[in-house]
């Protein structure tokens, strides 16, 4: 599509400017700030009883704070080997994957343990939420390359995403005492 050839060109042209670079490739990317498929399905479940969530779309979720924190791991490796040869594309995304129906669950039984907004997730297939721009069926990434070559492995997202939830909820918190 147009979107995935945007994307590759751009990666093309920083490659062709610059060929001691690093890209990173992520997908499903949430964090505590802006707006993103956990903020949405807290705002949702203040409202709704029922959110209807694709089930039949996989990926592997990203907590923005990990990828932040790889970036500050990899560029002191940079900083501390001159030697460094292993430029290019990297895939960093959180270890396992999920649906997005799933990951919604994980959002929300969260949410509800700690006393925040809950619903309850209904399946629903892709062609059941039409979007402007077609979605891949399948978008999980393997981090492997990434981890082989700077030692850093991302937590599983259940565990990132357990705590970008404890902190939405606590910042909500904090600002309505």
């Amino acid at each position: 599509g147009v979107y995935g050839a945007s994307k590759l060109a751009g990666e093309e042209a920083v490659a062709a400017a610059n060929p001691r670079h690093i890209i990173l490739r992520t997908a499903w990317v949430y964090s505590p700030f802006g707006k993103n498929f956990v903020k949405t399905m807290l705002r949702l479940a203040a409202d709704r009883d029922e959110i209807a969530v694709v089930a039949d779309q996989w990926g592997n979720p990203t907590s923005a704070l990990d990828i932040a924190d790889a970036i500050l791991h990899a560029a002191a490796r940079l900083a501390d080997d001159r030697n460094f040869a292993a430029f290019g594309v990297c895939h960093l995304a959180g270890e396992g994957d999920t649906n997005w129906s799933g990951f919604a669950r994980l959002i929300l039984d969260t949410s509800r343990t700690l006393g925040g907004p809950y619903a309850k997730v209904r399946d629903i297939a892709t062609a059941d939420y039409p979007t402007k721009a077609r979605r891949p069926q399948n978008s999980r990434l393997s981090s492997a390359k990434f981890e082989g070559v700077f030692g850093w492995r991302a937590p599983h997202w259940r565990e990132a995403a357990g705590r970008v939830v404890h902190r939405l909820l606590e910042k909500k918190q904090a600002l309505s005492a």
